[in-house]
């Protein structure tokens, strides 16, 4: 293997003497001088954001940090009754469940939304193509529907607000957002909102990053919140009354007898 085919990393080295995250000295460049969200943009993305892209992306990681006891923080607390000794395995098991239906749909609508913008129809027609196609295969559209604000979700007309007023943006995605919102509209016969994720996913866009790569900033703020689930569940336990909840709501059915034996003849 020649020396120019050789794997090889541009992210971090070290000497006795110093750190290096990419071309910058830990140290003396970015400790103390340089926020979270700064660093982990340039390790990621290979390129020092501005102040509006930090802006932008900060408003993102956000939004979807937090979303309630959904089925991520409920397995992270329920893992942390079963192990609290390790806090990892309590956000690990919560990120397991950043897939398609929850969280991960930022990189589904991403998807879409970059078919879109790189169709040789155009994004209107191909926009009219998505729409349709998903209302005749009665499937949710990724990034569309929120089943408790009406008639949009405030999280992503911010988000979506915030991305307009970045004045580098190309606005590709921005646009095929638009587009897609009022095909999917049209193909419905009534509103549905453009929900959190696909804003995300608009914005993320935006910034440069890769669909292949939106689930990974969905891992990083979800593990926050995940976190926040689990500093609270050792203040006031919910694990116990979780699976109390479940062993009592869900009934047994077969021969055998026992608390939560089925009382309805089935």
């Amino acid at each position: 293997m020649s020396t120019t085919d050789r794997p090889y990393t541009e992210l971090c080295t070290h000497s006795p003497t110093s750190i290096h995250y990419r071309d910058d000295n830990l140290a003396q460049d970015i400790l103390g001088q340089r926020g979270f969200t700064d660093v982990l943009f340039s390790q990621i993305l290979g390129r020092r954001p501005d102040a509006h892209d930090l802006r932008v992306l900060d408003a993102a990681l956000v939004a979807i940090m937090e979303h309630g006891l959904t089925p991520s923080a409920i397995a992270s607390r329920m893992v942390h009754m079963s192990s609290p000794e390790n806090i990892q395995s309590s956000v690990a098991a919560g990120l397991l469940a950043v897939g398609s239906q929850f969280v991960g749909t930022v990189e589904n609508c991403a998807v879409l939304l970059r078919g879109i913008i790189d169709a040789p129809e155009g994004v209107e027609a191909a926009a009219r193509a998505v729409a349709q196609r998903y209302r005749e295969e009665r499937r949710p559209v990724p990034g569309f529907g929120q089943h408790l604000h009406r008639p949009d979700d405030p999280r992503a007309a911010r988000l979506l607000a915030i991305g307009r007023e970045h004045p580098q943006f190309e606005g590709h995605y921005l646009r095929a957002i638009e587009v897609l919102a009022r095909e999917v509209d049209a193909a419905h016969g009534k509103h549905i909102t453009i929900n959190a994720t696909g804003a995300v996913g608009t914005l993320l866009g935006e910034l440069g990053v890769p669909p292949t790569l939106m689930r990974g900033f969905a891992v990083i703020s979800r593990a926050a919140g995940l976190v926040a689930h689990i500093a609270e569940e050792q203040r006031r336990p919910t694990g116990r009354f979780i699976w109390d909840l479940i062993d009592h709501e869900i009934p047994y059915r077969g021969a055998g007898e026992g608390h939560n034996k089925a009382r309805d003849g089935r």
